[in-house]
């Protein structure tokens, strides 16, 4: 445990975003599912509506520093190739 004042509340806040990270990912996970599961069921509307949700939160998390430029753009390219062979 720290002892230093400043490092004690660097610990908290770094929970706190380590928490707030963590929420976030898992909303993330949960629109990439959606696209999938559009794409699996051939719901094009659905898919496409899906599409602009996940490339939503994929650009919110690159420009929060949660996510890299890299992983951000592979994921939206494999999601947009998913949902144009429909």
């Amino acid at each position: 445990m720290a002892n230093i004042k400043q490092q004690i509340k660097r610990n908290k806040t770094n929970e706190k975003r380590r928490l707030s990270n963590a929420s976030f990912k898992s909303s993330v996970k949960t629109a990439i599912k959606e696209v999938h599961l559009a794409v699996a069921a051939s719901d094009k509307d659905k898919a496409v509506s899906s599409l602009a949700v996940a490339h939503k939160k994929l650009d919110k998390g690159q420009s929060k520093g949660i996510y890299h430029t890299n992983f951000v753009a592979r994921h939206k390219s494999s999601l947009t190739k998913l949902v144009n062979n429909l």
